[in-house]
């Protein structure tokens, strides 16, 4: 028969018990500075760890079994998950998965540079506060400015306007530098996805009205070039109920005078001369005209 629990089994098991609803509140991981501040025993945390409920990453750095990966790895080396890498965490549309994690040092941090990873040195806009694993959004898309291809950062910066991670105005009052002011005064926020940010400034050339996301016949087109050439772009998963709905409207819309040219994601994103080609085309003959 087991004994009953006392009161100092019961306060050091209730210790415990907040060390680890502290650790679990922040993603799993936590500095120890951070536990201690918060009132927690470093006696508490040391016996956490030597009974293997938590992890020793390295020192000052602990974590439950069940933490992500990233982020204990990004505690383990004392970098800070950045640019295209966290993006993809925040659910951002990427076009390109990075082959390496990306993340953020101080500039004279020797144990980053021997990482297979890609480093980001540059001092942030916004500053990170103390134990930050993750960057902040502002601070993401100024790498993402500097690292990635014009085209593939200005599909994530859309992304996070379209997703109000932050806006127009408050990335605008930042220092930014010359190459994320460059695609912040490309950025538009209305588009629905961004395939269709890839085409808009792929298309400017023709010197034609392009209207996002206009209303026509109770629906909205991704994509009106002119007066009557529709374009419309399904993302990757668009099947079921959606593409029959989608089918439907097209027919509507010939049916009122408009010439519809739908495509998807792997000809948007592989196969961009073929789009364009049929683009020029119908223009060429005018349908896009009223």
């Amino acid at each position: 028969m087991s004994r009953p629990e006392s009161m100092r089994d019961a306060a050091v098991r209730r210790r415990r018990e907040e060390v680890l609803a502290a650790v679990g509140r922040t993603d799993g991981i936590a500095s120890v500075a951070g536990l201690t501040q918060g009132g927690h025993s470093r006696h508490v945390i040391d016996a956490l760890c030597a009974d293997g409920v938590l992890l020793r990453l390295r020192k000052g750095w602990v974590a439950l079994p069940t933490a992500d990966a990233q982020l204990m790895a990004a505690a383990r080396h004392g970098v800070v998950l950045t640019c295209v890498t966290q993006a993809e965490r925040l659910g951002l549309f990427v076009l390109h998965s990075p082959s390496a994690p990306h993340v953020a040092a101080p500039p004279h941090s020797g144990r980053a540079g021997r990482l297979a990873v890609t480093v980001h040195w540059a001092t942030p806009v916004v500053p990170r506060r103390p134990h930050s694993l993750v960057d902040v959004i502002e601070n993401v898309l100024v790498s993402v400015a500097s690292c990635l291809p014009f085209e593939d950062a200005l599909v994530v910066w859309e992304s996070a306007l379209r997703r109000e991670m932050t806006t127009r105005e408050a990335l605008a009052r930042l220092p930014l530098p010359p190459a994320a002011r460059e695609i912040l005064d490309a950025a538009d926020m209305f588009s629905d996805s961004g395939l269709e940010t890839l085409v808009v400034p792929r298309l400017r050339w023709l010197g034609l009205a392009l209207r996002r996301q206009v209303w026509i016949s109770g629906h909205r087109v991704d994509l009106l070039i002119g007066d009557r050439l529709v374009l419309q772009i399904d993302g990757s998963t668009h099947t079921g109920s959606q593409r029959t709905s989608d089918i439907t409207h097209d027919a509507e819309l010939m049916l009122l005078g408009y010439h519809v040219i739908r495509v998807g994601y792997e000809q948007v994103v592989h196969r961009w001369p073929e789009v364009q080609e049929r683009i020029m085309r119908a223009v060429a003959q005018g349908l896009h005209r009223a």
